[in-house]
């Protein structure tokens, strides 16, 4: 199969150029400026941007076990109507991905179902460190330690089971940082002070700035110490931002950031009017923080941007505030809140496309994907970056239904998206799913 698609703004490598580009079955055969060839299938793409697919390193799919809320299938249809055509799982689902197992049940789901191409962590316990150890670097993208809340047994509070798995796992270690002691003494603070009177506006007083940095700093110390690759997730604070360094290439950092669009977009101020639909872990909070987040992003100490998409019922979002569960869904709209910044001309398009599709290749050591070069899998997204698009309840593809951004108009919006050469969404309509691979990882000897 020959698709050419003519006449696209591509943007890739740090560079916007009109070309044409020549797809042969799943992989980028040739970019040039003119392409004169017989093909199965054009593509005028003429006024669009051609990106790469995005690479969302952190998303929540719910599957198996909380499919009430989400599963691959329809959160993986939600991601390519947003541009993200690969997408890394994490391993709280019930039951957590704790043995290769369990694991290899998620990859089975996701063969079958999944629109976008996948990997998915391998879970940390306490006392999983032997099934930890067995992980196949090339095959999965990464084992995750939830230094802080999480669901089940997925807390890893114990300093000796943190410190052997610092020590000796050889891949990239993912971690949730927040220092539950902080967080434990601040909830029986508050709950004992305020009682029913609490509600989101305390998210982030008691999962707070120092819980964030304690256990950030603790990650960075152990990754030091025993020379581990790390990345540590949604960072959300100003005062974590000066663990990482930004003078050195990404491609030889071994202590790594990312930083989610909530971050970027919300602060406290909303928890007003939006309450429990952006309560988090970690959580949204003060504007300052928001702002020397985006700040680090363009000076290179955040490397990452991500989504952290978890969603919930709008029942359980609707809970009093200490039993309404943390997360919110976001993967269909990442782009739309990134294309908001470049249309107020904080941060360029090839930004925008470095932090979201490359950076996630080099830090994961992704192979073929992240880019548009020639060789590449056809992992392409056309976005018109004029045409207003407005989120409600009609075009949300989530199962949960709901989003916090619901009634707000964005200009820029995805027309198509291709996996792996294949079209898989297009204005509104969704193709056949299954075209998604498993990712391979081309990881440093």
């Amino acid at each position: 199969m020959k698709t050419i698609f003519r006449n696209a703004l591509v943007i890739s490598d740090g560079i916007s150029k009109e070309a044409d580009v020549l797809v042969v079955n799943d992989k980028i055969e040739k970019i040039a400026p003119s392409i004169a060839t017989h093909a199965d299938a054009e593509v005028n793409c003429e006024g669009l941007w051609m990106m790469p697919g995005i690479i969302d390193d952190q998303v929540h799919f719910r599957e198996p076990g909380l499919t009430h809320k989400a599963n691959i299938h329809s959160e993986s249809r939600a991601a390519v109507a947003g541009g993200t055509t690969t997408f890394f799982e994490m391993p709280n689902t019930k039951p957590a991905a704790l043995t290769q197992e369990l694991l290899q049940d998620k990859y089975d789901i996701a063969a079958a179902s999944s629109f976008a191409n996948y990997s998915f962590f391998m879970g940390a316990s306490n006392d999983n460190l032997e099934e930890v150890l067995k992980t196949d670097g090339k095959q999965v993208c990464g084992v995750k330690i939830f230094m802080g809340s999480s669901t089940g047994k997925m807390l890893v509070d114990n300093r000796t089971a943190l410190e052997s798995l610092f020590k000796e796992v050889p891949l990239l270690i993912a971690t949730h940082c927040e220092d539950e002691e902080t967080i434990k003494q601040n909830i029986e603070f508050y709950t004992k002070e305020f009682g029913d009177q609490l509600d989101a506006s305390y998210h982030p007083i008691i999962r707070n700035a120092t819980g964030c940095l304690l256990s950030s700093s603790l990650a960075v110390d152990l990754a030091k110490r025993y020379n581990t690759r790390l990345h540590i997730l949604h960072i959300s604070t100003q005062d974590e931002i000066d663990l990482f360094t930004n003078d050195i290439p990404l491609s030889e950092k071994r202590i790594t950031s990312e930083v989610c669009v909530h971050h970027l977009y919300f602060d406290a101020e909303q928890y007003a009017q939006l309450g429990n639909k952006i309560k988090c872990n970690p959580a949204i909070k003060e504007k300052v923080n928001k702002e020397a987040l985006f700040q680090a992003l363009l000076d290179d100490r955040l490397d990452i941007i991500a989504t952290d998409h978890a969603p919930h019922t709008i029942e359980e979002k609707s809970k009093p505030f200490m039993q309404a569960p943390s997360g919110l869904p976001l993967v269909q709209h990442s782009l739309h809140i990134m294309l908001d910044f470049y249309h107020r001309g904080m941060i360029t398009k090839e930004r925008i496309i470095e932090k979201m599709c490359h950076a996630p290749a080099e830090c994961f050591h992704v192979e073929d994907r992240g880019y548009i070069r020639e060789g590449n899998f056809a992992d392409l997204v056309l976005v018109d970056p004029t045409k207003n698009y407005t989120i409600d309840k009609s075009n949300i593809a989530y199962k949960c239904g709901w989003s916090p951004l619901e009634g707000k108009t964005f200009k820029g919006s995805v027309k198509s998206t291709y996996v792996n050469g294949y079209k898989v969404y297009d204005e509104g309509q969704y193709f056949e799913h299954g075209h998604g691979q498993r990712c391979s990882f081309d990881i440093p000897s």
